[in-house]
């Protein structure tokens, strides 16, 4: 279980702890290892951008004579800025964190996981189908691994490994407060003309997280939707975690773009700061030919 510090991770090594599992706990500081650890849960330092750190959690599982049922490629960052603003610095980690950390974990394991015939469970989110404003990075490398866990899941079905993605919407974790002060930082380095166009619009975003994190699932009960993934005999492809999850999931892909920007827009233009103006998401038809 990589990302197991905090929130969804935490609860659902535990869960799973509960259940009978020896879980290797993927943790990034000492004192998260010491927070972790209990009957179960043996916390490991993992950093998933580190091969050092990779490669070591490889070799402790070779040395287990244990199989390893399960690979939880859960770890993540969220940041929030517009495309313009985004340092592209911020953007390669974003992506290797959310991305490219999971597809080194996962080739690390699979060895292991081809010899137990046993499953990864990707953590995606809504924002791997649906990219709203100031997302662009945070959903790019989730869609991304949409369809990296696509292609893996075709490639390895045929010797016995089982891929599963879990897409969570609004949960109430510390990752979200985290989210919400890196866009604020973000958005103080944006230029005036930045602001000018973006301020409003980050504000809102903001509010809008804070509010859907605050009526969201309980890191609790997203957990058991990831523990459902690991042990269920015969796993859905993909699992949505809380209302607007499946809401989201089941109607958006029937409703045209533009439906969805409107959509998307109203429910923003709520959470805009007063005396901010909402911009139109969408252009005005062209009177050019």
């Amino acid at each position: 279980m990589t990302g197991a510090s905090t929130g969804m991770g935490a609860s659902a090594a535990r869960g799973l702890a509960r259940q009978g599992f020896h879980v290797l706990a993927g943790v990034r500081r000492d004192r998260d290892a010491d927070a972790i650890r209990s009957a179960g849960i043996e916390p490991v330092i993992l950093d998933i951008t580190k091969s050092d750190q990779v490669e070591a959690l490889a070799v402790r599982i070779a040395d287990d004579p244990r199989p390893l049922h399960a690979l939880v490629n859960n770890a993540g960052v969220q940041v929030n800025a517009p495309v313009e603003a985004l340092p592209m610095a911020r953007w390669r980690q974003v992506f290797e964190v959310n991305l490219f950390g999971h597809i080194a974990v996962t080739q690390a394991l699979l060895p292991a996981l081809l010899r137990s015939k046993g499953r990864v469970i990707n953590i995606s989110s809504i924002g791997g189908k649906f990219a709203m404003a100031t997302y662009g990075a945070y959903a790019g490398a989730k869609f991304a691994l949409e369809a990296v866990s696509d292609s893996l899941r075709r490639e390895v079905a045929p010797l016995g490994v089982r891929v599963i993605v879990v897409e969570p919407g609004g949960i109430r974790t510390e990752m979200a407060a985290r989210g919400i002060a890196t866009a604020n930082d973000l958005a103080a380095r944006m230029t005036p003309e930045q602001d000018d166009r973006y301020g409003g619009l980050v504000q809102a975003n903001n509010a809008l997280m804070a509010s859907g994190t605050a009526s969201g699932l309980t890191a609790d009960a997203a957990a058991r939707v990831i523990t459902k993934a690991v042990t269920t005999r015969r796993p859905r492809t993909r699992y949505t975690a809380g209302r607007d999850a499946a809401l989201i999931m089941r109607l958006g892909p029937m409703l045209p773009d533009r439906t969805v920007d409107r959509i998307l827009a109203a429910n923003l233009r709520r959470h805009y700061p007063k005396g901010a103006a909402a911009r139109p998401t969408t252009p005005s038809p062209s009177r050019r030919p």
